[in-house]
């Protein structure tokens, strides 16, 4: 009852067009996942129902989803660049099958209960915990929320479990998110291409969550709907047509920030507030208009100069038209199944290329059929 009148609440904020906030406490956990979520997918499994049954079969021959992953770091400085042109990374590939290793046992710990899941998750969070000092160069914002945001959700899903993750342990890892994660994207990115703010964004309020901090939870949600940069919600959907402001950059890039931007209306879902539905649903808008393009079909497009005053695009763009990101199957779940809507065209795509499979690099959490696909 206590969740349906917060959702309540977010909606008429939602509709004045301010801010959704609440001094409630955290529903832990209540990242990408809550506990009934988790226990609806493992039910599902459990009576080997579809499409969970085959989307989990996928997920299980993804090497980061074993107890037996090898881990790389940990590693005490990363970075997704060199500081100079053609200068190698630093440990960018090895960081974020870390990352994403540590999310994947996690889950497979809240879903089967072996325990050797559990610890390998906590092997992964203890060792950069102790050893991660700095994200550097170029995309070190990129870096820290995208890794950030993984990492974090696999101790939010420890964390509130009975798994074997003493105080100590975690207060270091809550040290190492305040330290080294945080302060990167602690100004959200203003100067770049919106999937940078929209990834900043989501990072924000999983951590704001995991570490019960309401102030830096409560930035990034006044962010994405009054921040100055490509990223807030109508800076990123430009329009209600559905056109984002990188749709005349490539549609990977535009897929990428449209799935952060949902992974962050997911989080806040979990705590109560309806994002998804801010101007209108415009984040649907923004799905479909992508979706229809990318199946084939013509969309309308306007002229448009971002908020930088750098990027310029006079059409929409035909790079990456029909490659597909997996980010359908959790705007297609809220909008179609809680919202009783009928986003055509995602459905199209989720029909097309289901199941979801493992992320491009670690933008998102990925295996969405699996993962945001409500069994109830």
């Amino acid at each position: 009852m206590k969740k349906f009148w917060l959702i309540i609440i977010g909606l008429l904020l939602g509709r004045w067009g301010a801010a959704q906030q609440t001094e409630e406490p955290f529903v832990h956990p209540g990242i990408l996942h809550t506990e009934d979520a988790l226990m609806a997918i493992k039910q599902a499994i459990t009576e080997n129902r579809e499409p969970w049954a085959n989307a989990y079969a996928l997920f299980l021959k993804d090497r980061r989803a074993s107890y037996q992953y090898d881990v790389n770091g940990p590693y005490d400085v990363v970075s997704r660049m060199g500081s100079q042109p053609n200068e190698p990374n630093l440990h960018k590939k090895e960081f974020e099958d870390d990352c994403l290793a540590a999310y994947y046992n996690a889950v497979q710990w809240r879903l089967t209960g072996d325990q050797r899941h559990a610890a390998k998750a906590v092997e992964i969070m203890d060792g950069y915990a102790r050893e991660l000092k700095e994200v550097i160069n170029h995309d070190r914002e990129l870096m820290a929320s995208l890794c950030g945001h993984l990492l974090v959700n696999a101790a939010e899903l420890i964390r509130h479990s009975d798994a074997d993750w003493d105080t100590q342990r975690i207060a270091a890892f809550e040290r190492m998110v305040r330290e080294v994660l945080y302060p990167v994207i602690a100004e959200f990115a203003t100067f770049a291409n919106g999937n940078w703010d929209a990834a900043c964004i989501k990072a924000m309020m999983t951590f704001g969550v995991f570490l019960d901090d309401r102030e830096m939870f409560d930035r990034a949600v006044t962010y994405f709907y009054k921040g100055e940069g490509n990223g807030r919600l109508t800076h990123y959907v430009i329009n209600e047509a559905g056109q984002c402001q990188e749709s005349g950059r490539d549609q990977a890039h535009t897929q990428f920030g449209l799935g952060c931007l949902a992974e962050a209306c997911e989080i806040g879902y979990n705590q109560g507030l309806d994002m998804y539905g801010a101007a209108e649903n415009r984040l649907l808008a923004g799905f479909e208009y992508t979706a229809k393009y990318n199946l084939g079909f013509d969309v309308p497009f306007s002229t448009w100069l971002d908020r930088t005053g750098k990027y310029y695009h006079a059409e929409i763009a035909h790079h990456d038209r029909g490659k597909w990101r997996g980010v359908f199957e959790i705007v297609l779940n809220h909008y179609e199944k809680r919202a009783k809507l009928n986003p055509f065209y995602t459905r199209m795509v989720v029909d097309k290329i289901m199941p979801e499979g493992e992320p491009w690099t670690a933008d998102h959490p990925g295996y969405g059929t699996l993962l945001f696909r409500s069994p109830n």
